[in-house]
């Protein structure tokens, strides 16, 4: 099964899923205009942020973000306003059913880090189609394992333990996996061979159910879980890992974003709440510790660690034909050997 991973990206389920919206009716029967809508998919957008969404919005939350990428390319009524994809998935978009978000002062406020995720990894200058509202590195959290947390400074390498054959979560995304072991095809071979599941979205409940030892999952899904659950350790490896993008998006044609809602997420009152949540804007670094001042210190090391961590996370942007090819080829020699 994990070894038809590859093509997640490519395959997409299609159909949104029942009707997105139900027009309202005037007394005379003609249909009235459809509040303009924002879309994502459940867990992938903090409900603080949702709830302070102009009254003229509605706000829909579905299942996964195939769905969300299909009812991006609807026609009519199906299709929202405004979106919020990882930047893997909005990368899979063609452009052209995509117009420019933002203002160039909103956009502006970022880290210039997030500038090529709002271009869509495209070259300058390329219009600005994303909203980068929040970072997410990829961490390892791990189960009642004191041995593996005291043994930190290995980072990934603590994936390839013996102890943790057959007990480890990866993510669905090949592309993540591989990242994990810098390409290496004898590594990949050993790292596949620990999995039990590759489920970046539902392979936490077989850690928390004690299935699995190890997961590898968005920084963002571990925090609060860490304050609940003391049998759970994060690690962020020092030499770094990949990293993914949290990205609003808005359909070509569509009612202009609001641009005081996107705006809230980068400052109080808002900002404390998101950041306490796990959700980190790519701000200013001088402004993020600024904001996390006030928090545990285990956690501001987990949400803005030292500059030298931070400069060895690495995006990913959409890979070339030939890439591609190789990169395919390298996960389909790794496949476990199941004879």
């Amino acid at each position: 099964m994990a070894d038809r991973l590859w093509s997640r990206r490519q395959v997409l389920r299609s159909g949104a899923g029942g009707s997105l919206a139900l027009a309202t009716w005037g007394l005379t029967g003609c249909a009235a205009a459809t509040p303009p809508r924002l879309l994502a998919s459940r867990g992938d957008l903090p409900a603080a942020w949702i709830a302070r969404l102009p009254r003229t919005w509605q706000s829909q939350l579905l299942e996964g973000p195939d769905q969300v990428r299909t009812a991006v390319l609807a026609s009519g009524p199906r299709r929202p306003a405004l979106a919020q994809l990882s930047d893997g998935w909005a990368a899979t978009l063609p452009r052209a059913e995509l117009q420019p978000i933002g203002t160039p002062a909103l956009l502006a406020r970022l880290d210039p880090a997030a500038a090529q995720v709002a271009r869509l990894f495209a070259a300058d200058p390329a219009p600005q189609l994303a909203f980068p509202w929040a970072l997410n590195p990829w961490v390892l959290l791990l189960r009642n394992r004191l041995d593996l947390v005291r043994r930190r400074s290995e980072g990934w390498e603590l994936l390839l333990d013996p102890s943790l054959a057959g007990a480890v979560v990866l993510p669905s995304s090949p592309r993540v996996v591989l990242d994990l072991v810098d390409g290496d095809a004898e590594r990949l071979r050993r790292l596949r061979r620990q999995a039990i599941a590759f489920d970046d979205r539902g392979g936490l409940s077989l850690l928390l159910n004690g299935q699995a030892e190890a997961a590898v999952v968005p920084r963002q899904r571990v925090v609060s879980l860490l304050r609940r659950d003391p049998r759970l350790a994060v690690v962020l490896p020092e030499q770094g890992g990949p990293l993914g993008w949290n990205v609003l998006l808005s359909p070509a044609g569509a009612l202009d974003a609001p641009i005081d809602w996107l705006a809230e997420a980068l400052q109080p009152p808002l900002l404390p709440r998101l950041l306490a949540a796990g959700w980190v804007p790519p701000l200013p670094a001088d402004e993020l510790e600024r904001a996390l001042a006030p928090f545990p210190p285990e956690l501001r090391q987990l949400l803005h660690p030292p500059i030298a961590v931070r400069a060895r996370w690495r995006s990913l942007p959409p890979l070339p034909p030939a890439e591609r090819l190789r990169f395919q080829a390298l996960w389909d020699g790794a496949a476990p050997d199941r004879s």
